[in-house]
């Protein structure tokens, strides 16, 4: 069906004397989405519903389809006089010199305007998982890195800086943040997530959203919902979860992101929960995503899940069947390429296997995204802001040679961004005061990461996603080694290497050369964990799932026998996901964990090895003590801890949220303003904490709340706020925080959520497993039912007291 309206179809014979209503910014988007509309033909219609994957020339001309052993071959030629809906990495499918890739992209939306008789072009996306994922581009900290700092304001910064580096260079839409919540963390794409947390990940995916669409791009939230949970931590595999933990750790993220942040899309999981797969689940994509939460973007399907309701999931026996049950459910756009939204949709529309209603619904929010990002205005140009700068106006005019070296995606901004992000982000798990080092002579820098340049980066930086492909073609990015970030960081120390062993092979014959560089040594820097890759290629990454959370390879091997050395040992951890050190756990002299900290990270990591940066970072994954006793987090009810009637024990060696530093804090003088409020109230508490040592620093406070006795299981504790509290050396805050009761909501046995009266107790604490001051309270009154409206934050209060410290700055860095 198509709305019925009156507009003016522009014909080619005829003259342009009036501007059509779907072009007039005077009109309101609806009134300008139903006039195209109702002008447009049924494949006219459905051109929009799917991009083409395609990449960008080298030279400035226009992009080609991308050829993939999972597509079929794409003619432009036949497609474009109907249109296109997207553009798919056309930056970050092979490298390009970011102007050229600019110039490249300009003179195919010039062709695909051209082609079509409205003159629409096609939104271009690309993945920014952990920066912009193209040649050149600064590669940052991945996800469980931004969960890291817990630090929220910081990421929307680094995100921003992402966004308009997309922005300048003719990108609309970014295929991030992931908001799967970490349930196993064998499972590979550990990395892209911001950890086991759902608030710690609400929180800061949020941020993330809010500072890429800052810079006009719009964000993507992904991958809705259930991937996370896979049986075994196995990618693709259906999701293992009651609707319960769907409810309370899954969803909670995408809620969050939705409130606050108006972000513009949301993609389909591949996973499928309980036989339905999320991209034919009506009840998720339509029924909660918009009927509930109101959600008016875009739902955009994961590459090839539409094709998976076929081939992987068999809900559908051809390729329009599949086409139709994810329209049916809520998806407006088929990526990366056109497969069933092409011929087969058009064949089940015109025998009535597929109602065109559907392609109507799914087209007016595309649509509607495309004007409001000005797509559609009469005086909209495919010039990118970065050409223009440079005095482009048209494609004819620019000059390739001229233009190259003109983009600049990795500015000494961004790179101090990403060092800020980096330093924040690393964790001091132990120490036993051998850190910092005070002008040691002699380094052993032993194990695998100790000289490779792309151990800081995660599976979707571009030379790890895509520059692996081309080893023809330099990096195009600043990589400094460890190595090299170390002699330069302890210019009078002699610093000898030697790998040891590499990352997951089964050689052990470097293992004695490595154990006599630590006999020599003052001290050992051991560089383990990751390579990042895709599909096996790697040991962290997507399709590169763990059997265990041994470190890979032959690495534990390594770490005993430095151990064994007599040398103070400081296991340095370069990795994707949080692993089982062994011995290393009670041994190790001091042990630093990051998570793939990006092209600044090993200066971060020696700046904390150093002092020069004292360490903030917190635990957004727990660290096991045994491999085996997965899947486990933190927040498991009285049954997934520790028992006596089982030989497994779950206990983290270091706890989620769990982080040192060198300086002490001390907490005290907790004051309750009121033990009791109803089940709409809220409590108000505050206390003191005081830097007791020698250097400024920064405590990361924590908080948990622990419900004794509910209608149903619970975990243990959960956290329901935090806030960053920067003191100098001798100085005391007194924090306080109002906690509405709210969060303590739950879903019931009815599947609503509820606050329910009883006791509770709020604990205040430096991690999961370290509660420093512990408020018991009592919420009176009935059982109250609440939803998505309900408030989502205890709300701390970062200032500073005036009258204690007038000339103080009114807010701690992250607060």
């Amino acid at each position: 069906m198509t709305a019925n309206v009156a507009v003016e179809t522009p014909r080619a014979d005829a003259p342009d004397t009036a501007t059509p209503v779907w072009n007039d910014p005077a009109h309101d988007v609806d009134t300008r989405v139903a006039a195209l509309m109702a002008a447009m033909t049924v494949e006219e219609k459905v051109a929009q519903l799917f991009g083409v994957w395609v990449g960008a020339s080298a030279e400035g001309g226009e992009v080609a389809p991308y050829q993939h052993e999972m597509e079929e071959v794409v003619d432009l030629d036949t497609l474009l006089p109907a249109g296109l809906g997207q553009l798919t990495r056309p930056f970050g499918t092979a490298p390009v010199d970011p102007a050229l890739g600019a110039l490249s992209l300009m003179r195919t939306q010039a062709r695909v305007v051209a082609a079509n008789r409205f003159g629409i072009p096609a939104l271009a996306h690309e993945e920014c998982l952990a920066g912009f994922a193209t040649w050149g581009a600064t590669a940052y900290p991945v996800p469980l890195s931004w969960g890291a700092t817990f630090n929220p304001a910081l990421v929307r910064r680094m995100a921003a800086a992402i966004g308009r580096d997309m922005r300048a260079v003719g990108v609309h839409q970014g295929l991030a943040p992931v908001l799967d919540v970490v349930r196993d963390a064998r499972w590979g794409r550990v990395e892209e997530t911001v950890g086991e947390d759902p608030y710690l990940v609400g929180t800061v995916a949020t941020a993330y959203i809010q500072g890429l669409e800052s810079a006009g791009v719009l964000a993507t939230l992904k991958h809705f919902v259930g991937y996370s949970a896979s049986r075994a931590g196995r990618n693709l595999a259906p999701a293992a979860m009651g609707e319960r933990e769907r409810a309370d750790v899954l969803l909670p993220p995408f809620e969050m992101a939705l409130r606050e942040s108006g972000v513009g899309s949301v993609m389909s999981s591949y996973t499928d929960t309980d036989g339905v797969p999320a991209a034919a689940d009506a009840a998720l994509l339509t029924g909660l995503l918009r009927d509930t939460w109101g959600f008016d973007g875009t739902v955009v399907a994961d590459y090839f899940g539409i094709s998976f309701l076929r081939t992987l999931h068999g809900v559908a026996d051809d390729w329009a069947g599949a086409a139709g049950a994810a329209l049916a459910a809520g998806v407006d756009v088929e990526l990366p390429t056109v497969k069933t939204f092409g011929p087969p949709l058009l064949a089940a529309l015109a025998d009535g296997r597929v109602d065109e209603a559907l392609v109507d619904r799914a087209l007016r929010r595309v649509l509607a995204q495309k004007t409001r990002l000005g797509l559609l205005d009469g005086d909209w140009s495919p010039v990118p802001p970065a050409l223009a700068a440079a005095g482009v106006g048209s494609a004819a005019a620019a000059d390739p040679d001229a233009l190259r070296g003109s983009v600049d995606l990795d500015p000494v901004g961004n790179r101090e961004l990403a060092r800020e992000v980096a330093e924040q982000a690393v964790v001091l798990l132990a120490n036993d005061g051998t850190l910092p080092l005070r002008q040691p002579r002699r380094i052993a820098l032993v194990g695998p990461n100790a000289e490779d340049p792309h151990a800081v980066l995660g599976c979707y930086s571009f030379p790890v996603h895509v520059g692996v492909k081309h080893p023809e073609i330099p990096v195009g990015i600043g990589l400094p080694t460890l190595h090299e970030a170390l002699r330069r960081e302890f210019p009078a120390a002699i610093v000898t290497v030697a790998a040891g062993c590499s990352v997951d092979g089964p050689e052990t014959d470097g293992i004695a050369a490595a154990v006599r560089a630590a006999r020599e040594a003052d001290v050992v820097i051991a560089a383990l964990g990751d390579r990042a890759g895709l599909f096996g290629r790697g040991t962290s990454g997507e399709g590169c799932d763990a059997v265990s959370l041994t470190l890979p390879g032959v690495q534990q091997q390594l770490l005993d026998a430095l151990l064994d050395s007599g040398t103070p040992v400081v296991p340095v951890l370069l990795a994707g996901r949080p692993y089982a050190l062994g011995r290393a756990a009670d041994e190790a002299a001091a042990i630093v964990q990051s998570f793939f900290p990006g092209v600044e990270g090993t200066t971060a990591l020696a700046d904390v090895l150093s002092g020069r940066t004292n360490p903030s970072g917190r635990l957004p994954v727990g660290v096991p003590r045994g491999p085996g006793a997965q899947p486990a987090t933190y927040l498991a009810p009285r049954l997934g801890q520790a028992t006596e009637v089982s030989n497994v024990d779950p206990t983290a060696a270091f706890a989620f949220g769990h982080g040192l530093s060198y300086t002490t804090f001390a907490w005290s003088d907790l004051a309750v303003v009121a033990a009791e409020a109803p089940t709409d109230g809220e409590f108000a508490l505050s206390f003191t904490v005081r830097n007791t040592g020698d250097r400024d620093g920064t405590e990361v406070v924590q908080l948990y709340l622990h419900d004794p006795v509910a209608s149903v299981v619970q975990p243990v504790q959960r956290l329901v706020g935090y806030t960053r509290v920067a003191l100098r050396a001798g100085e005391e805050r007194r924090v306080r925080v109002v906690v509405p009761a709210d969060v303590a909501a739950f879903t019931g046995r009815d599947g609503r959520r509820v606050v329910e009266p009883g006791g509770l107790e709020l604990r205040l604490s430096a991690s999961s497993a370290a509660p420093r001051l512990t408020a018991a309270v009592t919420l009176t009154g009935p059982p109250r039912y609440v939803d998505h409206t309900r408030r989502l934050h205890a709300e701390f209060d970062p200032h500073r007291d005036p009258e204690a410290d007038p000339d103080a700055p009114d807010e701690a860095p992250g607060g």
